[in-house]
């Protein structure tokens, strides 16, 4: 037998919404629908759901499991599993009202819209981009999972977002797509890749449609905002995408010209944080590897790139290439930095075998030579090295070879924080809502520090603790509990 809990809710009818708790027999790859089936014939639940194909293709039959949504017709349920409903208005149960989706798409013009008559030749080079977004099922997945939505009225979320870009990509469509974007709030989006996580069509709405539609709207004139012209400007005159408040790392790291591992600092830890680079030279050194700090680097171009700026980021590739060439390994310690150089720079022909510092380590780790570090601490996924990389057990194998140190998980694991994509420079108050959010989940864990690897999400989080009144926790690279474990203070 498993047990199996829905919440049911039936407005107008119940005061609030409840969970209802079921045993039923256990079957071998039984999915979340069959299950909800069996319970409404075993017990007699009237649970209200939707599904109509079995196959995956229709997405009527969305819903929550243990807080992720799922297709009830694919996924299978598991023991203590939690249904509920996505995201939307509830009718009864699991059954959800689209109406308001369906109303907005017919409010926004979400169809093709052309003078022209008659059959238009269309180039197969011409659709690639529009056929990429046309794998749509409607599930809503997305919009439930959007973590901005749930933060602010001014983002219509990401399957608007791949709505237009659909059309905007399409040769045959003559509206001003671009700037509709921006009025729906296509700049809110902090490009942490949850929606295209949780895609059963694997749609990469961020990459695909929104850091293109971006582009689009620069083009066009329509973007980005203010602020980030400012960055893009500071990038411009000083290849940086911050301004400099401390000595330059590069500057003061010194170089190992024989060595075949190569650091890729950023923008952060070489002007703002050179406290990590050195950790990461002595942790290094630890291991018995000695690391080149390559000079003339400059920013990866992921700010410009997130926001559509794209006209400059050819440029900041080929002094990277120059810088970073002829190395065995490149390591990165910023997930914006490392999702960049392993994702983007192959698109303008440059190829390197590129390393986040976890990967590097989490196969090498020494506890021998560590000593205790008794604090108890939480590790931050940064959005783009949990899902812009694909790096999740890395770090948490690192965490748990330290003595003494008492790791304990987020109740969301991998919930962006609010301070990619732009948004923390261009939509400030998204930013500081989705880091108190982060904040609230820290406080309910009482640790001592909270483990990162992202010097944005980094400092995103001290200022969200420092707001919340939890100044006295830390926040860390992983470099800098590691260097602590070996050192000998």
């Amino acid at each position: 037998m498993i047990n199996v809990k829905v919440l049911r809710f039936e407005p107008g009818v119940d005061e609030k919404p409840h969970l209802e708790s079921y045993d039923i027999p256990s079957k071998e790859k039984m999915k979340v629908l069959d299950a909800l089936k069996l319970i409404n014939r075993m017990y007699n639940a009237n649970i209200a759901f939707r599904s109509s194909c079995r196959a995956g293709q229709c997405g009527s039959c969305a819903v929550k499991m243990n807080g992720e949504v799922v297709l009830a017709c694919r996924a299978e349920v598991e023991d203590g599993a939690v249904i509920e409903p996505v995201d939307l208005p509830v009718i009864k149960d699991l059954m959800v009202d689209r109406s308001e989706i369906e109303d907005k798409v017919k409010a926004m013009g979400l169809y093709l819209q052309s003078e022209a008559r008659g059959i238009q030749r269309i180039k197969p080079e011409d659709y690639q981009d529009t056929k990429k977004l046309r794998g749509c099922i409607e599930c809503f997945s997305c919009i439930s999972s959007c973590p901005v939505i749930k933060e602010s009225t001014e983002y219509a979320g990401p399957y608007f977002m791949r709505y237009i870009s659909k059309f905007a990509f399409d040769p045959r469509d003559e509206a001003e797509r671009a700037a509709g974007g921006v009025k729906e709030g296509l700049y809110c989006c902090t490009t942490c890749g949850k929606c295209a996580e949780v895609c059963p069509k694997e749609l990469n709405v961020p990459g695909d449609a929104i850091e293109k539609l971006r582009a689009m709207a620069c083009r066009e004139g329509a973007g980005p905002l203010d602020a980030h012209r400012k960055i893009r400007k500071l990038i411009s005159e000083t290849g940086r995408s911050v301004d400099r408040i401390r000595d330059g790392f590069i500057e003061s790291a010194g170089r190992k010209p024989g060595s075949r591992i190569g650091f890729f600092t950023g923008c952060l830890v070489d002007y703002r944080m050179p406290e990590v680079g050195m950790a990461l030279l002595r942790v290094l050194k630890e291991h018995g590897f000695e690391v080149d700090v390559p000079e003339g680097q400059v920013c990866c171009g992921s700010p410009m790139i997130r926001t559509g700026q794209l006209d400059i980021v050819e440029g900041l590739v080929e002094r990277n290439r120059r810088a970073l060439e002829g190395y065995d390994t490149i390591i990165t310690v910023c997930a914006g930095c490392g999702a960049t150089l392993k994702k983007d720079y192959p698109r303008y022909g440059v190829e390197l075998n590129v390393l986040d510092i976890s990967e590097f380590l989490a196969d090498r780790i020494d506890d021998i030579k560590m000593k205790p570090v008794n604090m108890r601490v939480t590790y931050h996924d940064p959005c783009h090295l949990l899902r812009g990389q694909g790096v999740k057990l890395e770090p948490r194998k690192i965490l748990n070879s330290i003595p003494g140190l008492e790791f304990v998980e987020m109740e969301k694991q991998g919930q962006c924080c609010g301070s990619g994509g732009g948004v923390k420079s261009g939509k400030p108050e998204i930013a500081e809502s989705l880091g108190k959010k982060k904040a609230e989940m820290i406080r309910k864990l009482n640790v001592d520090a909270v483990i990162t690897i992202c010097p944005f999400c980094q400092l995103h989080i001290k200022d969200s603790l420092e707001k919340e009144g939890l100044g006295d926790v830390k926040v860390m690279n992983i470099l800098e509990l590691l260097d602590m474990a070996y050192s000998d203070d």
